[in-house]
């Protein structure tokens, strides 16, 4: 007789993609825990952040009274999901302080991994 559970794919063989492609958690995989009394926790890995000088600047902008990380990034990028993207260029531990000096200077810049193109 086949067992129908043994068709379907173990949690490793099967990578579920549970963040949209905006997330910065986007492809870091799940992992499991089980604790001695076989309880199990599905978490998410540790996401490591971009050294912000490895990341391609493209731009400069200044902050200006009422800014807001997600206003500057639709902004940007098109899509005020990607705040984090301007928070990793910038090495905000706490994103909020990035706006809250009138006159700051912010980089923009590729994501991760994208060399600038080149000119000329």
């Amino acid at each position: 007789m086949i067992d129908p559970a043994a068709m379907v794919p173990s949690f490793q063989d099967a990578p579920l993609e549970v963040y949209d492609e905006l997330s910065r958690y986007r492809g870091l995989p799940l992992i499991k825990l089980t604790y001695p009394d076989d309880r199990e926790v599905v978490y998410v890995a540790r996401r490591f952040l971009p050294q912000p000088q490895q990341l391609a600047e493209v731009a400069q902008l200044s902050v200006r009274e009422g800014d807001r990380l997600d206003i500057l990034s639709s902004q940007q990028f098109g899509d005020a999901r990607w705040w984090w993207r301007i928070a990793d260029a910038n090495a905000a531990l706490d994103p909020a302080d990035l706006t809250s000096r009138i006159g700051t200077w912010l980089r923009i810049t590729l994501p991760d991994g994208v060399p600038v193109p080149r000119q000329g």
